[in-house]
């Protein structure tokens, strides 16, 4: 059994360790920013294709003291890299982490490149080319005080780009956190689900994708693993049939996305129809003073803009209270979730959250706010 680690937004570790166990993830540790877990061949590739959480699935290669650069570089030639690494592939080193010496992810990058070029050139007579864009093989070194992890990074680009949303808004939610967000809200298709600030839809099309059991990964044009020298063609190609076999066609969950800019309602359908869910959500044109709730229970989520980067202009302060106007007056018998950056504006609501959840939008620290409304 190999292990494996899948980076996640800080605060998510959690629940994305319950996802991850019940893809077939076993001794699954929580970690910052991830979780490691172990598992075979079939489950590196299930995980990058089913999960909705993770940026990336690191596969670890080894744990070494490197006290400076000269110990890093004996650490990474005692790899044999011909396993993993051809001339004739490209590659890429990330840097994540540092100590007192090795400091500088640039410097440690050309340490760690070099020590495997060399052992290439000994080898095979020749060496990979870098490629920082789009490397057949992207190696991860994580520094955590005097110890160096090396892993082989298996999902390419981060696997929050689904590969649906080619049209966005501005300040757009990664689809991981919405989907998370999704998940964290308790919802289910039974009940009705409503985001009168959709902007271009991230969080109806990730609530749709996991009410038709959706995999994220079935829209990407390629994973990391896929130029491997150990790929597995066939088995990919089989766990794909199976990601679209379980996707359910019996189902008309109530999806209903709203925003005040027709050009933003347009990206958002456009974002539905190109991931298979455009039949399934009910996008419409609406200011957040007209939104009325389309049945007697259901679960509102949004993400109201924080001040950081949209909004300055406005007066939010007077928004938020128009906000909790609409959830007290229209939204009776629902719970609503509102997930905000600015603690000063989430006061503006007027109402009292019944719990609270710290979230991280990126490096922004926020907040989950749920409201039961009664």
């Amino acid at each position: 059994m190999t292990e494996y680690f899948a980076t996640v937004a800080r605060g998510l570790e959690q629940l994305a360790a319950q996802e991850l166990t019940e893809i077939g993830a076993t001794d699954i540790t929580l970690g910052f920013c991830g979780v490691s877990f172990h598992g075979d061949r079939e489950l590196l590739y299930r995980i990058n294709l089913l999960a909705r959480l993770p940026f990336r699935v690191l596969v670890k290669l080894g744990e070494f003291p490197s006290i400076d650069g000269d110990e890093l570089y004996e650490s990474i030639q005692g790899i044999d890299w011909g396993q993993y690494l051809t001339p004739d592939l490209t590659m890429a080193v990330t840097v994540t982490g540092k100590n007192a010496q090795l400091n500088h992810s640039h410097f440690t990058a050309v340490q760690v490149k070099r020590a495997i070029t060399t052992q290439q050139t000994k080898q095979f007579g020749d060496r990979s080319n870098v490629d920082i864009t789009d490397p057949d093989v992207r190696i991860n070194v994580h520094i955590d005080k005097d110890i160096s992890t090396v892993s082989l990074d298996s999902s390419g680009s981060s696997l929050h780009r689904r590969g649906y949303r080619s049209a966005v808004g501005d300040a757009p939610l990664k689809e991981s956190l919405a989907a998370a967000l999704v998940k964290m809200s308790g919802w289910t298709p039974d009940l009705a689900f409503v985001d009168p600030l959709c902007g271009s839809g991230t969080l109806p099309l990730e609530a749709a994708m996991q009410a038709l059991n959706i995999a994220p990964g079935v829209f990407r044009e390629s994973f990391g693993f896929e130029r491997w020298l150990d790929f597995d063609p066939e088995l990919f190609d089989r766990l794909l049939k199976a990601a679209e076999a379980a996707e359910k066609k019996d189902i008309q969950p109530t999806i209903i996305g709203s925003d005040r800019s027709y050009e933003i309602i347009q990206q958002a359908q456009s974002n539905a129809l190109k991931s298979g869910v455009g039949s399934y959500i009910q996008f419409a044109q609406l200011e957040l003073a007209d939104v009325e709730a389309p049945a007697d229970t259901g679960i509102l989520l949004c993400n109201p803009p924080y001040g950081e980067r949209l909004g300055r202009d406005e007066d939010l302060g007077a928004f938020y209270k128009l906000l909790g106007d609409v959830l007290k007056n229209r939204f009776k018998g629902w719970t609503a979730y509102v997930l905000s950056g600015n603690k000063q504006l989430a006061k503006s609501i007027g109402l009292r959250s019944a719990e609270r959840t710290t979230v991280y939008n990126g490096t922004l620290p926020c907040q989950l706010m749920k409201y039961e409304m009664y």
